[in-house]
């Protein structure tokens, strides 16, 4: 089994209570004021990513970008974001960053998972 990265993320669609299986993700760091794309992905059946680039990785700002407009049209449904972007920090004391997103039509959630 290969180890996990030290950045998943995981998707529950809430309208289906189903994982979302098929959602692109690009994961981002910033440099200077810049964002420069680390990793990209696509949520497996279980609505995770969690093997795509080896860690660890370095203190600092990251961005999480899912494309739940497409995830949604896919399904013939409407959808208020068609992108959902999440900012969170890293701190070189920590080794693992699970970041799950909680997802509707309508809406979202998200919070820092284990």
């Amino acid at each position: 089994m290969t180890a996990r990265s030290p950045i998943t993320t995981h998707i529950l669609d809430l309208g289906s209570g189903r994982p979302a299986a098929g959602v692109a993700v690009t994961l981002e760091s910033q440099e200077g004021n810049t964002w420069a794309a680390i990793a990209q992905g696509e949520t497996d059946d279980d609505g995770r990513v969690g093997q795509w680039f080896e860690g660890p990785v370095a203190s600092g700002l990251y961005r999480l970008t899912f494309a739940t407009g497409a995830y949604f049209e896919a399904q013939g449904k409407a959808c208020f974001y068609p992108q959902v972007t999440i900012d969170f920090s890293v701190s070189a004391d920590q080794d693992h960053y699970h970041v799950p997103l909680l997802l509707s039509q309508w809406g979202y959630s998200t919070y820092r998972g284990s």
